[in-house]
């Protein structure tokens, strides 16, 4: 790594023409731009930072090499995680999990207390997993599923599946990210936990007063839909409640404390042993068999195709035919396509040191105990943006700030939940981030669409800024405590 830290001014080069290229493709493409152009966009400034970078600060490639290794290296889990998830997403809706959770939710859930009732269900069904991306891909998809029968915005839907979600994440022991933002700061687990009460209560219960009067205003023209979704979806699966076993194993699994890539697989695995004996019929509309192919032919192909391949069902409905179509492993691809680019930017910004110099800039403005916060808050933001992986964003702010926190004399555990209240909740909101790309593939809604209505998670970082303010259980000490 270069000994030359470059002037901000030249840091922000790549950054500006990220910026300006995927304003471009976005313009151009709209809500095809991350099955390709946004990558390329990733590259060309990855090049960017290289060239400026290697010419005229004499970084050396390995550099580059190394850093780029270590951080892709670091996904590696990630990626198959996301490979399973689309197993699950075709698993679950041919085996008619999902089916028979949106025939019998649709007539249980109220269109009004829709959105209020799927953020709780969601927040705490990620509380127990400690995963937001496990939450979404299963209990999640079937909430969407329900809302379309409904007749219910996807987008305000989205919204507070994915609110939930992230709560549930951020507040979980299981967590990840949590574990993450507390070992990074070297702040006890359940210190930083309890902390975030004081931020993050707040916020969800502004969330949740947000989709429970939305809910009053939503139109839903849920009689009509409710039976065109309940017949043509009896009429196509075996609607059966032994589906249901598939969900309950998995929440045992997630109890257990099973990890997400083993817990997502054997229930994936579950899926399509329950397909091959409740849904044969669609398993060989899938494989498109033919008079010559036996039927366990048929169905072996139709459930390695709803796998890994793109399954679409007939069902005598135009918009239901798109509710139970699935992409499997293969919908996948462009996703972890673009987050490897993102990791390669990320990584290229880091062996350069431009993070470093922008967010030196960031310091010099440090001040006081709100002005700290909202560097803190604002540096979660732009790590998330420029580096597009929240892990990246928790490691590298804790580290930027960690002295500074301590020469200031405040504990640790301000700093642990600052971070989590910026670089957690809002990697959602970036559609390059791997959270924002994973998110709107498994949901089939665009980052742009469902962002305004995730109203925990810009709240959050809001909110955390406003307790400084306040200084509401905020101590300065001497020696830091974690008490």
């Amino acid at each position: 790594m270069s000994n030359r830290i470059p002037h901000p001014l030249i840091a922000i080069i790549p950054l500006v023409v990220l910026i300006a290229l995927l304003s471009v493709i976005i313009s151009i493409f709209g809500e095809d731009a991350l099955s390709g152009a946004s990558q390329i966009a990733l590259l060309i400034s990855c090049g960017v930072c290289v060239c400026i970078s290697m010419w005229g600060y004499k970084t050396p490639w390995q550099s580059f090499e190394k850093q780029i290794m270590k951080t892709v290296g670091g996904v590696s889990v990630t990626l198959y995680i996301l490979l399973t998830v689309g197993m699950i997403s075709g698993s679950w809706m041919i085996s008619g999990v999902v089916p028979t959770l949106i025939y019998y939710g649709v007539q249980i859930m109220s269109p009004t207390f829709f959105l209020f009732t799927a953020c709780i269900i969601c927040s705490l069904v990620s509380l127990v997993s400690g995963s937001s991306w496990t939450t979404i891909a299963t209990i999640g998809v079937a909430l969407l599923g329900i809302a379309h029968a409904l007749g219910i915005s996807e987008a305000w839907v989205a919204g507070a599946i994915i609110s939930g979600a992230y709560f549930g994440d951020k507040m979980s022991p299981l967590s990840d990210t949590t574990i993450l933002a507390s070992s990074s700061t070297n702040t006890d687990l359940f210190v930083h936990i309890r902390y975030m009460f004081y931020t993050t209560i707040p916020s969800m219960t502004i969330a949740l007063l947000v989709f429970f009067f939305a809910g009053l205003g939503l139109e839903s023209n849920s009689a009509l839909q409710i039976s065109q979704y309940t017949e043509g979806l009896a009429n196509t699966f075996n609607i059966s409640l032994w589906t249901l076993l598939v969900p309950i194993v998995t929440g045992v699994m997630i109890a257990k404390k099973v990890p997400s890539l083993i817990t997502l697989f054997i229930s994936s695995l579950l899926a399509g042993m329950l397909a091959l004996i409740l849904q044969p019929d669609i398993l060989k509309e899938v494989a498109g068999a033919t008079e010559g192919m036996s039927n366990v032919t048929a169905m072996i192909k139709g459930l390695a195709i709803t796998f890994f391949g793109s399954t679409s069902v007939e069902t005598g409905d135009a918009a239901l035919n798109e509710l139970v179509s699935t992409s499997g492993m293969a919908g996948m691809l462009n996703t972890i396509w673009l987050i490897l680019c993102s990791m390669c930017f990320g990584s290229v910004m880091v062996a350069s040191r431009m993070i470093e110099s922008i967010t030196n800039v960031i310091l010099r403005f440090v001040r006081t105990r709100v002005s700290l916060v909202s560097s803190t808050v604002g540096t979660g933001i732009f790590l998330n943006v420029t580096t597009g992986d929240q892990f990246i964003s928790i490691i590298l702010a804790a580290d930027m700030f960690k002295e500074v926190y301590r020469k200031e004399g405040y504990e640790s555990r301000l700093l642990s939940r600052t971070t989590e209240d910026a670089a957690t909740v809002t990697s959602v909101l970036i559609p390059w981030n791997t959270c924002g790309m994973t998110q709107s593939t498994v949901l089939g809604v665009s980052t742009w669409a469902y962002l305004p209505y995730c109203v925990f998670n810009y709240v959050s970082p809001l909110m955390s800024i406003l307790m400084s303010a306040i200084g509401w259980k905020i101590k300065r000490v001497i020696n830091d405590s974690n008490s």
